[in-house]
């Protein structure tokens, strides 16, 4: 399957990347500073007392966007794990619509969770809703990332969706398993 909004997709995935690399980054200077700190005090000097307050908060909203923001692009690189135990054995003509089934209820409740967080993002702007850590951060930025994030786990749905759609009205016979299909070229390598 050749998805139209892959670059998106893939955009989510950079973000999930940076979100990451962003953790790594602020786990490593806490460390650096708490090293820096230990040397101080075995040459006799006093400690410098350097420390980024509020990091294991900020490294959480970071793992949350981390893990979010590639939802699409691992459910359109069919990267997520899938129970086809049984799905495998029936025969193509009626597997399509058990995926058709299956993407339509991950499509419900995506859909129910979008609906949800949009909610919660309005809260906690109409309630100057803040973090209650050491930083007090404004929780509709990263109930922002959350929104975007499922909105394009959504959109991959949708897609799918019309994709499988089209194959089992017109095709289903020539059904296969988007996990076991061959991959379409992928335009990032040297092509």
């Amino acid at each position: 399957m050749t998805f139209k909004f892959d670059k998106l997709y893939r955009l989510g995935a950079w973000g999930a990347a940076l979100c990451m690399v962003a953790i790594c980054a602020l786990i490593a200077l806490q460390v650096t500073f708490r090293v820096v700190d230990a040397l101080m005090v075995l040459v006799s000097l006093s400690r410098l007392g350097l420390r980024i307050t509020g990091v294991s908060e900020i490294a959480s909203y970071l793992l949350v966007g981390a893990t979010f923001l590639g939802l699409a692009y691992t459910f359109v690189h069919h990267a997520h794990i899938r129970m086809t135990l049984l799905i495998t054995r029936l025969p193509p003509a009626v597997r399509v619509w058990f995926e058709v089934l299956g993407l339509v209820i991950a499509l419900a409740i995506s859909l129910a969770l979008s609906y949800g967080l949009i909610g919660l993002v309005r809260e906690s702007l109409q309630y100057n809703d803040v973090s209650s850590g050491f930083v007090s951060i404004p929780l509709w930025i990263p109930q922002l990332v959350l929104v975007a994030s499922v909105g394009l786990l959504c959109l991959a749905l949708v897609e799918a969706l019309f994709m499988a759609l089209r194959i089992a009205i017109r095709d289903p016979a020539s059904f296969q398993d988007p996990a076991q299909a061959p991959a379409a070229p992928d335009d990032s390598e040297g092509g």
